[in-house]
């Protein structure tokens, strides 16, 4: 009996032991998804402004800004000796 208690005792405190780890790790997770969306935004943000930047809203679309932002950013990579094509 001592026995039985004793290893239903160990395997409680196993139990504690792991939902405090999955605890922990599922906070951590909130937090990276939380940086992530975060960062998402800010891209987000700016990909308008750079799209705004090309051009006006509804002047062109924004399939059309973004390609001119594209062919501004590898004209510049090339002017620095970076061949964005390797990348």
């Amino acid at each position: 009996m001592v026995n039985e208690t004793a290893t239903h005792d160990e395997r409680l405190r196993d139990l504690e032991a792991e939902a405090f780890r999955t605890g922990r790790t599922l906070a951590e997770h909130s937090e990276q998804l939380a940086t992530i969306r975060e960062q998402q935004r800010t891209a987000f943000g700016n990909i308008d402004s750079l799209a705004n930047a090309v051009g006006a809203p509804g002047e062109r679309s924004i399939t059309d800004r973004l390609d001119t932002i594209e062919r501004v950013l590898f004209a510049l990579a090339r002017a620095q000796g970076v061949d964005p094509d390797a990348l």
